[in-house]
């Protein structure tokens, strides 16, 4: 693809992607070759239909997200159970940021010219999350006697319910509350042993004058 074709898809991506939000999950071929100021019959060239087009911008979601916290995300802490927190935190600011999240994990995700791209979604994440869990095991970090791919299942619903939930209410939860509460059910469904408190000064006893 050359350089004015991948121009063109970029911006029928992006014009589609308003289109998109504006009209709450609906968008015409016509209105977004409008708005990516080329024909109509390029955006059809590039994605075959109307379908093709919202699962590529969903797709373009995801491998964003995928960059931003999962397999292309660079995390500083080296501590294991630190860094799995800090790709809670980055999963949670990127669906915050992105003004398309709401759509992508609401009313999108049962959409069915995005299923495919949904279900291939999910796959990679169970995938990899299973052996996120495996590695910890291996590591003493997890106990062994958890199911991997029956947890991170688990794990990944619970995360996703919250964040719709989180995201369609009328006053967000601060993102690092609900960061933390995330990491608490994370840490339990895990049974990760609690963090030891840093030990407390000792009080000391007034001498009697």
């Amino acid at each position: 693809m050359d350089a004015a074709s991948l121009g063109t898809r970029e911006r029928l991506l992006s014009a589609a992607q308003a289109e998109l939000i504006e009209g709450h999950g609906h968008l015409e071929m016509q209105a977004v070759a409008r708005r990516a100021q080329v024909s109509v019959g390029l955006a059809y060239h590039h994605f075959g239909s109307k379908a093709g087009l919202i699962a590529a911008v969903v797709e373009g979601f995801y491998e964003q997200l995928d960059a931003a916290a999962f397999g292309g995300a660079k995390l500083s802490a080296t501590d294991w159970a630190d860094r799995e927190k800090e790709r809670i935190g980055a999963y949670v600011a990127f669906h915050y940021d992105h003004p398309f999240a709401p759509l992508v994990i609401g009313p999108l995700s049962r959409a069915p010219e995005v299923l495919d791209v949904e279900t291939a979604f999910t796959g990679r994440q169970l995938d990899a999350g299973a052996r996120m869990i495996e590695a910890a095991q291996r590591d003493g970090i997890v106990p062994g006697g958890i199911d991997p791919h029956l947890t991170i299942a688990l794990m990944i619903g619970g995360i996703r319910q919250a964040l719709i939930g989180a995201l369609t209410s009328e006053r967000r939860p601060d993102p690092a509350r609900l960061t933390g509460d995330i990491w608490a059910f994370m840490a339990a469904a895990l049974r990760l042993p609690a963090k030891p408190m840093s030990a407390r000064p000792r009080a000391t006893r007034r001498s009697r004058s």
